[in-house]
């Protein structure tokens, strides 16, 4: 196993008893906490995996959850932020994006003899962040104490001890059983580990904290090591993207009453799902998921078909659900369609992936909703765009992240306007069904407003980027509150 230099700047890694336990969003609180302290602070994760990407300046891609960090943090977005990114296309097999870039695809067992060849690249990219930032902190994916995956490790402790980072565990509470996970982690960890592991956090209490004070007396006594805060339940959190999938779970079951139904049918490779949050933060909007096994709902406003990281494997699943049939029928009930990247694809008549790029090779008939085709392949677009809708006139912002043309007549009726002139997307003929590869343009809230407008939505003026930033204060601030930063840093020197 390589070796780091040594370190001159202060780094602290934040890892988990196991997945979805807010290590994402505890790491992005902290960000803008010690960033108003003054200090110059970057976020950093060794090995993440997720279908929900961030386009840099550069022209690379890195996890969604490191872009918000990095905003946290008020750095620009960089490929080295998060040197590995697995993104899944199958049960048992990922694309590997190194420090931005696309280098092939691996299955499961395949990348377990990857990964040692990967540490000095994640070693290259932890320097190369570090030495411009006087804090680097570090995010660990899923749990510590997975020790049959622990030889060749990069993502945990692998990269800790390697890059010799001190590292503090995060249990969550509100699962239940957080002294069982604390304990039960510190077990698994050898000599060497456990001694690395400077602290724990509680996260995700409710009710009175003090309730738990018996329970930290019980981890600090048995685990010997302090406890640096038990953290409140931040309901806060709703208002900042998420990257994780399971994070679709939570807005199902937290939706909303409003009286504007958009209906988005859960692809089993959804990508990018974060196209949904600034609708869903429209009081009037209610964003409903729909999960497999059932129907979409007939008195939907809107369907939003979204990315995916395997879109002839998501129109399959399209046809095996019937929601093929429940978008016709929508359409026929005169219901507006939007297809966001793999979303576009399959509005079109027919999709090919003759090199297997995204699985098998194969080609097959989409919605034909759309009157485009597209062939999957070639150099993968990586690009900030800015531009306007062009029934509107109004602004839009996002980025390009896909691979493959999409041609057709429908592309004679395009729907954006970008920056450098050239027309992207495209319109059916009724105007009641939109293409786009133009993932974040909700976000631009005089278009959302506008584009809800039409539809017959009572949009509001919600100013979706101002909210993501107070709840980033407003995060910093809770953290500030109940973690001892103080502490925190002094183990980070």
């Amino acid at each position: 196993m390589p070796s780091a230099p040594e370190r001159t700047f202060r780094a602290l890694m934040v890892q988990g008893t196991g997945s979805d336990v807010g290590k994402s969003l505890l790491v992005a609180g902290l960000c803008r906490a010690y960033a108003d302290r003054g200090l110059s602070v970057t976020p950093f994760k060794p090995q993440n995996m997720s279908n929900n990407a961030a386009v840099t300046a550069d022209g690379g891609e890195i996890g969604r959850a490191q872009a918000l960090q990095a905003r946290a943090a008020r750095r620009p977005l960089g490929v080295h932020m998060n040197p590995v990114l697995l993104k899944p296309q199958s049960e048992i097999g990922a694309q590997v994006v190194v420090q931005g870039r696309v280098e092939g695809a691996a299955k499961a067992r395949d990348y377990h003899e990857l990964k040692p060849k990967l540490m000095p690249r994640v070693l290259e990219s932890f320097g190369i962040i570090g030495a411009a930032a006087d804090l680097v902190i570090v995010e660990g994916a899923g749990s510590p104490a997975e020790v049959n995956l622990r030889e060749g490790d990069i993502a945990n402790m692998g990269f800790a001890e390697t890059a010799d980072v001190p590292v503090v565990l995060v249990g969550d509470i509100d699962r239940g059983g957080v002294i069982a996970s604390i304990m039960g982690t510190f077990q698994l960890l050898n000599e060497s580990e456990a001694a690395r592991t400077r602290g724990f956090i509680v996260n995700k209490f409710r009710g009175d904290v003090s309730l738990f004070n018996e329970g930290v007396d019980i981890l600090e006594t048995r685990t010997g090591r302090p406890c640096f805060g038990v953290v409140p339940y931040f309901p806060g959190a709703r208002r900042l993207p998420q990257e994780d999938a399971m994070a679709l779970d939570y807005r199902e079951r937290q939706a909303d009453g409003g009286t504007f139904k958009v209906a988005v049918p859960r692809l089993s490779r959804i990508a990018n799902f974060d196209d949904l949050d600034p609708l869903a933060a429209e009081p009037d909007v209610a964003v409903e998921i729909v999960e497999a096994g059932r129907a979409l709902p007939g008195d939907a406003d809107l369907v939003l078909i979204p990315g995916s990281k395997a879109t002839l494997a998501d129109l399959k699943q399209i046809r095996a659900e019937g929601w093929d049939v429940d978008i016709m029928a929508h359409h026929r009930r005169g219901g507006a369609v939007v297809g966001l990247c793999g979303g576009y694809q399959i509005l079109g008549r027919r999709v090919a992936d003759p090199d297997g790029i995204e699985g098998p090779p194969g080609e097959a008939e989409g919605l034909g909703l759309l009157d485009v085709a597209t062939v999957i392949g070639g150099d993968k677009a990586l690009v900030e765009q800015a531009g306007v809708e062009i029934p509107s006139g109004e602004a839009v912002r996002g980025y390009e992240m896909h691979m493959g043309e999409t041609t057709g007549p429908d592309r004679d009726r395009p729907w954006l306007e970008l920056a450098d002139g050239r027309r992207e997307g495209a319109c059916s003929a009724d105007g009641r069904v939109m293409g786009s590869y133009l993932h974040g343009l909700f976000a631009a809230d005089g278009f959302r407003r506008s584009f809800l407008r039409r539809l017959g939505a009572a949009a509001g003026n919600t100013a979706y980027e101002a909210g993501v930033e107070a709840a980033l204060d407003e995060l910093a601030a809770h953290l500030a509150r109940h973690l001892d930063l103080d502490a925190l840093l002094a183990v980070a020197g």
